[in-house]
């Protein structure tokens, strides 16, 4: 049996499912010219060091999502002004940031299809790198003169960690329950998500109401975005996108396709998780066979599912804005993110 996520007779064509991304890329184009060159700029310092490894890094090729949700959010509510540029250089900061460190604690060998930071020059100077990107992102949201921006992205700092931190204490655990496994995704991906977007809301001072629909839309997903991601590890999808397959497996990460499998498996199928997953005693062969057993229990579809329930809750946040390309662009990122599973 195929090791895809999904198959599904309508599916898109390569060009098709890059259409969302680069409609949004064309949307904030000029201000993303703005956020790239600021970024650039607070990367800088006089030891060396820092610029070579973070650019390592913020270089490769992310697509910038999260900044682009910050000044796609700005010019759906017709926001004039530039603040939005330095809080979306933020949110890119503490994104990458939050990279560099995850890399170190799974000691990760390959991001975007490069060799990890952590693997060329160590574990030590990737997490202070780390750090100084986030007092970097500090220094942004300080300028940006609003004390609610300010309030809303440290706390996202001070929950993303919370997220990894809960996600070590769920590792190896298969009886993790499906609401444990939404807590970590939404606190590890999807509060960044929902800040890059709720604080164009705040510099654009068009009321709670707003903010809030942005931070629902973001939330959503952000949850969408991570499920799909999950799914994705054990895909050959994966291989496309710069990644090997797997890394959640041989790191004996318990996502939502394992839980799953795990609840839905037979007595042997559950002793091939405890070994495998649980203690971490992993043969050749032994993901070939996790894929079968998904497969066969369709967990990677049902986790595509539930994140498609939750990128309609998104496309839902937004009805309170008018029709424009903006608004637009948001829904169809929303299909995007979940294509990516095909």
């Amino acid at each position: 049996m195929s090791s895809n996520v999904v198959s599904i007779s309508e599916r898109r064509n390569a060009d098709a499912a890059t259409n969302p991304i680069k409609t949004l890329q064309t949307l904030v184009s000029d201000d993303m010219g703005l956020v790239n060159e600021l970024i650039l700029d607070r990367m800088q310092s006089p030891v060396a060091l820092i610029p070579e490894l973070a650019g390592h890094l913020i270089s490769s090729g992310g697509k910038r999502l999260r900044p682009m949700l910050t000044l796609a959010s700005a010019q759906l509510l017709g926001y004039q002004g530039k603040r939005h540029i330095g809080l979306a250089t933020a949110v890119e900061f503490i994104h990458t940031a939050t990279l560099l460190h995850d890399d170190v604690v799974d000691e990760s060998n390959m991001r975007r299809g490069k060799k990890t930071a952590n693997l060329i020059w160590g574990n030590q100077p990737t997490v202070l790198v780390g750090d100084f990107l986030f007092s970097r992102a500090f220094e942004l949201m300080v300028e940006s003169d609003s004390l609610r921006v300010l309030k809303i992205l440290s706390s996202t700092s001070a929950i993303i960690t919370e997220g990894e931190v809960l996600q070590l204490t769920t590792a190896n655990d298969l009886t993790t329950p499906e609401e444990k496994y939404l807590e970590v995704i939404t606190a590890k991906t999807a509060v960044l998500f929902a800040a890059a977007c709720e604080v164009a809301g705040v510099v654009s001072e068009q009321g709670r109401k707003v903010e809030e629909a942005l931070d629902a839309y973001g939330k959503y997903l952000g949850i969408a975005f991570q499920l799909v991601d999950d799914a994705l590890d054990y895909s050959a999808k994966q291989a496309t996108l710069g990644k090997e397959i797997g890394d959640d497996f041989r790191e004996g990460k318990v996502t939502l396709p394992v839980i799953l499998a795990y609840r839905r498996g037979t007595e042997s199928e559950r002793k091939f998780w405890k070994r495998t997953v649980e203690r971490r005693r992993q043969e050749d062969g032994d993901l070939e066979e996790a894929i079968q057993i998904m497969t066969q229990h369709g967990t990677l579809n049902a986790t595509v599912e539930r994140a498609r329930h939750y990128g309609a809750m998104a496309k839902d946040a937004l009805a309170i804005f008018g029709d424009s390309p903006a608004k637009t662009a948001l829904s169809d990122i929303v299909d995007f993110c979940i294509e990516r599973a095909y």
